[in-house]
């Protein structure tokens, strides 16, 4: 076996490891708000959002393509650039799971590429238009979701004015079950996508192959690896998401899904790669707003936001020291 092939074979276990991951740790942007507001028990949720996740995995490369051929030049990307990158978002997933921090997988993974990529061949190999597009995505989404969550929350409570509590939650009970089947497809969708991107990146570097197109083992491969890490679980995360953020009920369960599945779905169409943790947490945030300022624990929203703030430079950072520890250790090995 070549070294190179070699490293391939790392490159595929530690995509696959960090897709189980993912979705381990992601498990609660699907079903922490049914779980929350008792709609769904643990165990029928984890399986629904299993089941889903794969589904959605399955659905679509456009976000795949993003991350392989948009971020950097593929071209001057080498094995140890990508090792470097899956190895600094695991472990940026892992030490977030333990404290209970919903960052983002996602651009932990994307950060620790570009930080891998100039550790490789310096800051030229980076495509300024896709860092764009993915810092887009990191500022606007949590905004826009924000406010979709608090508008369509206040549409809502509108609609039901008139109606008895009993009625409200028994309607939106069984509501929240499909909008908790929307959002963990739509999770599926985009954030398995990013792993798509990571394995066809190497396929194409190692094979030189002319264009980049993700193969449907692939596709199959990563489904199924965020399927087995969704039914595992994040038990820590989901307590931060659906307890500690804002207390909820079927309608506002309702409504904070229902919103975040609708922009996690639009960009995955697009092939924007945005934290699907992000857009969860936000609408969760804005539907809380919605009945007063106070109802939302602003102290955990801002340990959160603090969370994401760093998970850019520390990933980047990261995954730039790894390469470089790994380069080295190849040299002078």
């Amino acid at each position: 076996m070549s070294e190179t092939y070699f490293l391939l074979l790392c490159v595929i276990v530690l995509a696959l490891i960090f897709d189980f991951i993912n979705g381990f740790h992601d498990t609660a942007n699907a079903i922490a708000t049914s779980v929350s507001t008792r709609v769904l028990s643990p165990k029928v949720a984890i399986s629904m959002a299993a089941i889903l996740n794969m589904v959605g995995a399955l659905s679509g490369t456009a976000v795949a393509k993003t991350v392989g051929a948009g971020l950097v030049e593929v071209s001057c990307v080498t094995q140890v650039t990508v090792i470097s990158a899956l190895i600094a978002a695991t472990a940026w997933d892992i030490i977030t799971w333990y404290l209970g921090l919903p960052t983002s997988s996602s651009h932990a993974i994307l950060s620790g590429l570009v930080g891998a990529a100039i550790a490789t061949a310096g800051t030229n190999v980076i495509i300024m238009k896709g860092v764009y597009k993915v810092l887009a995505g990191l500022i606007f989404s949590p905004v826009i979701a924000l406010i979709l969550g608090f508008l369509l929350m206040l549409l809502l409570m509108r609609l039901v004015k008139a109606s008895s509590p009993s009625l409200v939650g028994s309607l939106f009970g069984r509501l929240q079950i499909v909008s908790a089947a929307y959002m963990a497809f739509s999770h599926g969708n985009n954030d398995a996508q990013k792993t798509m991107g990571i394995i066809t990146m190497a396929l194409v570097s190692y094979y030189h192959l002319p264009e980049f197109h993700v193969p449907y083992w692939v596709m199959g491969a990563c489904a199924i690896a965020m399927a087995l890490g969704t039914a595992v679980g994040g038990w820590r995360i989901m307590k931060t998401l659906g307890l500690r953020l804002v207390h909820l009920q079927p309608i506002h369960g309702f409504a904070a899904e229902t919103s975040a599945a609708t922009i996690i779905e639009i960009a995955s169409r697009i092939g924007l790669p945005l934290s699907t943790t992000h857009v969860i947490s936000s609408t969760i945030m804005g539907v809380g707003a919605s009945k007063r300022l106070s109802a939302v624990r602003w102290g955990v929203g801002g340990n959160i936001f603090l969370a994401w703030v760093l998970t850019l430079p520390a990933c980047a950072l990261l995954a730039w020291a790894i390469c470089k520890g790994i380069r080295l250790f190849w040299i002078t090995g």
